[in-house]
């Protein structure tokens, strides 16, 4: 049993046991299949839709594709509310144990499903009821993957805990948009459209095995009597109590995720549907991104160790309302301009990536933490984030482009009011 206390030596109580790092890697790789498996299909919708869909209209193909990733992440709500539930009745490791395999079986199951040419509608079928599978896992993958890891560190160390677990989402992101590259990069455009998509989607189905097999010893951090003392009833009314943590929890999730799936999605969609990009130039850059994303997550974490995440969640999240407008200076075709600006707003996109799940949970008691983080962080990304890359796309169709900087600069100026609002109201339970 591990419990996230402070011991008489407070040299030894800040160190990682080795218990605690094997933890803290079956949750962090758990956190990276979920976002290779969503990266990936993202990435690869303008490949997907002709394939599930008919392909009479390419854009229309894609935008279908993007509306059935937008579907996985609407389904994010429930899976929150029905695992988080369960995760703060009996444990955290069962429903850790859970969502891996859920993940794991459906991105095979996308990974061999015939062609729309073959079946015909089942294909769309079978990608739709996949994505909602997904969307049940995934909502409680990220925020209860940080909870469990936050509960698991000893005090003191939530800024490494939040580069850690940072550091792993975008080791996910990085593998999504290697994968695709060398994907593409080796068997070509024609082959990669025809049936090369399907390989990143095989490798996501093979790391989800290993991430089952390092969660088999995972440690429990709900004591026995926490358990006991938790039921239906007394989890639902600490979210009564705690509503106005739960609401920030949305916004501060929301438009992170925002502001991420447009960088890390939309505008590689929009550079190869909309501006006819090269598509192994688009993935190369992708690629890049997700190498500052990797890199600049483990540095933040270690600056922000043993610093207040409060005030860094504050400043960072007002940088990002000015440098969502980057994506401005990309209204025509040119991957160097495609490149400046999916570079230039790296810096404040990793800021804001590490230390919102941390932010997020420090926001609800322990005993409806798992509930309460998950139900917020799956509205959050249904709501906000899921819709992100269609609504981009959509906007730079319609060559209304400054409307979604603009709606993503709200969201986060929205974000910091609620969460001051929050703290002031409740306080937070981890960090300061």
């Amino acid at each position: 049993m591990i419990e996230n206390v402070v011991t008489a030596d407070p040299t030894t109580s800040r160190r990682f046991s080795a218990e605690v790092r094997r933890g803290l890697l079956a949750l962090g790789l758990g956190n990276a299949l979920e976002w290779y498996d969503w990266m990936v299909f993202g990435l690869l919708s303008a490949f997907i839709g002709p394939n599930f869909f008919p392909d009479r209209d390419p854009l229309s193909a894609t935008l279908n594709t993007l509306a059935v990733f937008a579907v996985g992440f609407a389904f994010r709500p429930l899976g929150g509310v029905l695992l988080g539930v369960f995760a703060d009745r009996i444990g955290r490791r069962r429903i850790m144990l859970l969502s891996i395999m859920l993940m794991a079986g459906t991105t095979l199951l996308i990974a061999v499903t015939p062609s729309y040419a073959v079946i015909g509608p089942w294909a769309g079928a079978i990608l739709v009821a996949s994505r909602i599978v997904q969307g049940i896992s995934t909502g409680i993958e990220a925020p209860l993957s940080t909870s469990h890891a936050v509960e698991l560190a000893p005090e003191g160390r939530e800024g490494m805990v939040a580069g850690l677990m940072s550091f792993y989402v975008n080791l996910g992101i990085l593998l999504a948009s290697l994968v695709s590259f060398l994907s593409s990069l080796a068997i070509g455009g024609a082959a990669m459209s025809a049936w090369g998509w399907r390989i990143p989607f095989v490798i996501g189905a093979v790391l989800g095995v290993v991430v089952l097999y390092l969660r088999r010893t995972l440690p429990e951090t709900m004591r026995p009597d926490e358990l006991a003392a938790s039921s239906g009833g007394t989890v639902w009314s600490g979210l009564r109590k705690h509503w106005l943590g739960v609401l920030a929890i949305v916004f501060v999730v929301g438009a992170a995720q925002a502001y991420n799936y447009a960088w890390n999605t939309g505008l590689p969609t929009a550079a190869r549907s909309n501006f006819k990009e090269d598509a192994t130039a688009v993935f190369a850059l992708t690629t890049a991104l997700a190498v500052v994303l990797v890199v600049g997550s483990w540095v933040v974490g270690r600056l922000l160790d043993g610093k207040a995440l409060s005030r860094w969640f504050v400043v960072t999240r007002i940088l990002a309302i000015p440098s969502v407008f980057l994506m401005l200076l990309y209204v025509r075709p040119g991957i160097g301009g495609f490149a400046a600006v999916l570079l230039g707003g790296s810096v404040v996109l990793v800021l804001n990536m590490t230390i919102y799940n941390v932010v997020s949970a420090s926001l609800m008691p322990k005993n409806v933490r798992g509930t309460g983080t998950a139900l917020g962080y799956g509205i959050g990304v249904a709501v906000f984030g899921g819709t992100a890359s269609y609504l981009l796309v959509w906007f730079q169709s319609l060559h209304a482009d400054w409307i979604f900087p603009t709606y993503v600069a709200v969201l986060s100026a929205l974000s910091v009011i609620l969460y001051l609002l929050a703290r002031r109201s409740s306080g937070v339970f981890v960090g300061k």
